[in-house]
């Protein structure tokens, strides 16, 4: 790959190389070598701009989960080595809450919970990122639920008034990524799938899903079948019935000893004006960034992993609404 180490044969070696090397390997100071100087990571909970910022996020995690590990599940990517690739990197981590921080003191406790990164890279560095990790698992390792968290996150950080704001793209910056992905017939498909379910058509979900779909949803939840499925996206979209979907971002693949596979950057943006997955309906504007992955069998979607962060869906509900 042009402008990379010549020790990465491809760009899913980079980037399972490099974050090994970054988290488990210690070697934390690579990242001024492997993140742009002034590159963009956005999260459903912040936007932080700077390699030196990523830096000191990473060390303070670490001194809370020293024994953290990242296993990379896949890495769905498309571009090219003149335009830039575009890395979106599912991960299982785990991690022993051994170290006082953000979660509070030390508890002892043992985590599972995936992250997917969106990584825009070009000659050796990533220079605009996108990720999400699945909060609500952690904080329900962690013994509380989302909205409790957010709760506590607002009156740790002075109330609504004076509490860091989720983030919005009202708050983004160009980071120089303008890619949509590829056109790749999966990457379609799955976006038709997911914008048709927005779109109310639930019955969507018998014709595309595998009788037998796994799903690895939000909350480090697990279910199988076309019941499952219904459920986790009528519970969000029910929430949120007036909000906007978008799909900002899609990938299909076809690779070697692998399904076929796709990835999807989307959002839903709008008021909270519905009763469904976050209760109530407060009338409060909310932006939820989702990352989804799926593989697809002879009879349909057979596996799906989808996250977004409920712990900034209930900051963003709570800071308006008290």
């Amino acid at each position: 790959m042009k402008g990379f180490d010549p020790k990465f044969r491809d760009l899913p070696d980079y980037i399972l190389g490099i974050t090994k090397e970054i988290w488990e390997d210690r070697n934390i100071q690579a990242i001024a070598k492997y993140y742009a100087k002034d590159g963009p990571v956005r999260s459903p909970a912040s936007l932080v701009v700077g390699n030196s910022n990523v830096i000191a996020a990473t060390m303070a995690t670490l001194a809370e989960f020293p024994d953290r590990k990242l296993l990379g599940e896949d890495v769905i990517w498309s571009g090219d080595e003149d335009a830039g690739f575009l890395s979106s990197h599912r991960i299982l981590s785990t991690a022993t809450h051994l170290g006082d921080g953000a979660y509070g003191p030390a508890t002892g406790k043992t985590l599972r919970y995936r992250i997917i990164a969106d990584c825009a890279c070009r000659e050796n560095q990533v220079y605009d990122e996108w990720l999400i990790r699945d909060q609500g698992a952690i904080v329900r390792q962690m013994g509380t639920d989302p909205k409790q968290y957010a709760a506590d996150r607002i009156g740790e950080e002075g109330g609504p008034d004076k509490a860091a704001p989720a983030f919005t793209p009202a708050m983004d910056v160009a980071g120089g990524y303008t890619g949509h992905g590829n056109d790749n017939q999966h990457g379609r498909a799955y976006a038709d799938i997911l914008t048709a379910i927005m779109d109310a058509d639930l019955a969507t979900i018998e014709r595309s899903y595998d009788r037998a779909c796994q799903l690895e949803h939000p909350g480090g939840v697990t279910g199988h079948g076309g019941d499952a499925a219904d459920r986790f996206w009528l519970g969000l979209r029910s929430a949120f019935p007036s909000a906007k979907f978008e799909v900002h971002h899609q990938i299909g693949r076809d690779d070697a000893d692998m399904p076929p596979r796709a990835a999807l950057r989307w959002s839903l943006h709008g008021r909270h004006d519905g009763w469904g997955s976050f209760g109530p309906p407060t009338g409060a504007e909310v932006y939820v960034m989702g990352i989804s992955h799926a593989e697809f069998g002879p009879w349909g979607l057979r596996r799906e992993w989808v996250l977004f962060d409920e712990t900034a869906i209930w900051k963003q509900i709570l800071m308006q609404t008290g």
